[in-house]
């Protein structure tokens, strides 16, 4: 059976060569931009580039907006609390991103072995910790590891 891993990714105060180093060592197949939109001041990080300097490594990018935090609902992670964010992002994957959280399950279970990405360093800051989370309850096989 193949591994079903996720690799969790806070881009923030890393370089992008950097980056990259920590999936390839890691053997990330693909990298999934759970960013509400895929945009940048730091360089590298922004859709386009970020995808091009990924498929130099063979590494697949794959942005999913659906599974991103609204601007609304980010001041409850900011505030390092989260409990009030974490139970909005719950609701969005339970409701209108159902779907697309059960294709990144699936995408899990074909690649063996995925990265999460977002911004921010501190998973426990950031949305895509409901992500990982809730793909685990939808597939107890998966594992999850912390590159950030």
């Amino acid at each position: 059976m193949r591994d079903r891993q996720l690799y969790s990714v806070g881009y923030g105060g890393m370089l992008l060569e950097e980056l990259i180093e920590q999936l390839v060592k890691v053997g990330v197949r693909v990298l999934v931009d759970v960013r509400l939109n895929a945009i940048s001041r730091k360089p590298g990080f922004s859709k386009r580039r970020f995808a091009a300097a990924l498929a130099e490594t063979g590494i697949r990018y794959v942005h999913d907006p659906r599974l991103g935090n609204p601007k609304e609902n980010r001041a409850s992670f900011q505030r390092g609390d989260g409990s009030e964010g974490r139970a909005v992002m719950r609701a969005r994957l339970q409701n209108g991103s159902k779907v697309a959280l059960r294709e990144f399950v699936d995408l899990v279970g074909e690649e063996g072995r995925v990265g999460v990405l977002c911004a921010e360093r501190d998973p426990a800051r950031c949305h895509r910790q409901v992500v990982l989370e809730m793909a685990c309850e939808l597939d107890p096989e998966i594992e999850t590891f912390d590159l950030s």
